[in-house]
């Protein structure tokens, strides 16, 4: 039931990596970076296998096997080997489901006219080298490099929540605070106006009774007795 077996620096016994058989029946990826293979004429045979990782070898030719061992390969990743003529990639075109080629570090690729010449020999390439033949960069289609993404943009979306909510926090804050400065101004004000009054308290105890008595009926708007009597006099 093993979809997915990683065997990178591993060391190859001429050739073979010991314990890989067709048993394998159901691996659809494969890695052997680094496990120094001179040739793949020992891969067994793996029908549903989709993605080859081979890179980092010595790999010079014999991609014939590929055609008859994975027939229905897509991704094939040949970087850092030792390919030097378009020609050694002919095999390849009996791969019709092969729609991305990986040729880093190959002496191949410093031929003029590489790219053009790949695609023209490999008509069903989308990819070569990570670039599609108008230099379109080819999209990220791992899962889990998705799976990440969709993380890292649920934990902005989040971020930004806590921003509004931290404003808004703080404009509650500068909100109270104010009305706080309002109510102690208003508390001053009428300190004041308290203050002011018994000030003219305390004057008017100082005033004799007589004088103390009048000017409360002259802010009442009311004449004293005796003025009233002086003028009954005259």
């Amino acid at each position: 039931q093993v979809k997915e077996l990683v065997l990178d620096n591993c060391l190859s016994d001429n050739g073979k990596v010991i314990g890989l058989s067709s048993d394998f029946e159901n691996l659809e990826f494969l890695s052997m970076i680094n496990v120094q293979l001179m040739s793949i004429s020992n891969l067994p045979k793996l029908n549903k296998l989709r993605k080859l990782e081979l890179s980092d070898n010595r790999i010079s030719g014999g991609l014939e096997v590929l055609a008859e061992r994975t027939p229905n390969l897509t991704h094939l990743n040949l970087s850092g080997n030792r390919i030097k003529d378009i020609n050694t990639l002919e095999p390849l075109k009996k791969l019709p489901n092969l729609r991305s080629l990986d040729l880093f570090n190959c002496e191949v690729t410093t031929l003029i006219n590489y790219r053009e010449s790949v695609f023209t020999l490999l008509p069903q390439l989308s990819y070569l080298d990570g670039f599609d033949a108008d230099d379109q960069e080819a999209p990220d289609s791992d899962p889990e490099a998705d799976g990440d993404g969709e993380e890292n943009d649920d934990y902005e979306e989040d971020d930004l929540d806590e921003e509004v909510i931290d404003d808004e926090d703080d404009d509650d804050d500068d909100l109270e605070g104010e009305e706080e400065e309002d109510g102690l101004d208003d508390e001053e004000e009428d300190e004041d106006e308290d203050g002011e009054d018994d000030e003219e308290d305390e004057a008017d105890d100082d005033l004799p009774r007589g004088e103390k008595r009048k000017r409360n009926l002259e802010d009442e708007g009311e004449e004293d007795p005796e003025d009233e009597e002086d003028d009954e006099d005259d």
